[in-house]
């Protein structure tokens, strides 16, 4: 009778595995606690959910009742990239500030973690803080000022809102690496505030001065509202150009704000 061979795997291949299975878990782990962080934070999470909803109930729905149906779903974009911003700028900008000036920042380099972990984290919680966000006004457009939206352009909308929130957290983390933890907020809202009016996020554009108009490009929220509004089916020219300069913005704040990082590694 012919021997069997039984091939098991080599002790480099089980190490490799189980060396992945700990960075994934490191990874895992830190999303988990960045997330719970926030959750448990009410000062930080309901700010971000009743602002703009709470403006999208005066402006979207009380207030443009008489303009009709149009006007509701332009807010709804509006509105929504307004809320978006928020958890990028203040979940990055705020924290990473106030870690960094507790020395938290320093600790967490130390611990025997993969480095993006903790950027990771970050993200994520953004990205659902934004994903809740536009949910939240979904329900509000659809059920209280009778937005008729496909489920394909409603799925668009969300998308928009969870990965646009990605240049806002490079933004953000650049304006933490630069400002100590107690200047944070208040530069933080020198920036959102002046940039999503000067977007047309609270008045349509066309009816902005002539400069403010030709301006409005610099800004990513800008381009992001763009991209809104074609997700709800109101504008669709140039399309690929804002998503490439909303990429490009995203990495340009990320690489300026990682060389500033690692001075305190």
């Amino acid at each position: 009778m012919d021997a069997v061979t039984i091939s098991t795997p080599s002790s480099a291949t089980v190490s490799n595995h189980m060396s992945t299975a700990r960075v994934m878990g490191a990874y895992l782990a830190e999303v988990r606690s960045e997330c719970l962080r926030y959750m448990r934070s009410p000062g930080f999470m309901l700010p971000i959910m009743l602002f703009p909803s709470m403006f999208y109930l005066l402006f979207g729905i009380v207030m443009a009742k008489s303009e009709g149906a149009d006007a509701a779903r332009y807010l709804l974009a509006s509105y929504g990239v307004f809320g978006v911003m928020s958890p990028g700028l203040f979940g990055f900008g705020v924290s990473l500030a106030l870690e960094r000036d507790g020395g938290l920042l320093t600790y967490k380099r130390a611990l025997p973690m993969p480095p993006g972990a903790y950027l990771l984290g970050k993200m994520v919680m953004a990205m659902l803080a934004a994903a809740v966000v536009i949910l939240l006004l979904l329900a509000m457009g659809i059920g209280m000022a009778h937005v008729t939206l496909s489920a394909a352009q409603a799925g668009l909308l969300l998308l928009t809102g969870v990965l646009g929130v990605l240049p806002f957290c490079a933004l953000g983390m650049l304006v933490g690496t630069l400002i100590k933890g107690q200047g944070a907020p208040g530069m933080l809202n020198l920036v959102y505030l002046p940039m999503s009016f000067l977007s047309g996020l609270w008045i349509p554009m066309g009816m902005l001065p002539k400069v403010l108009q030709q301006i409005a490009p610099i800004w990513p929220s800008y381009h992001l509202h763009q991209v809104a509004l074609a997700a709800v089916g109101m504008d669709h020219t140039g399309l690929l150009a804002h998503m490439g300069v909303l990429l490009g913005f995203a990495a340009l704040f990320f690489v300026v704000a990682a060389r500033r990082l690692r001075r305190y590694g």
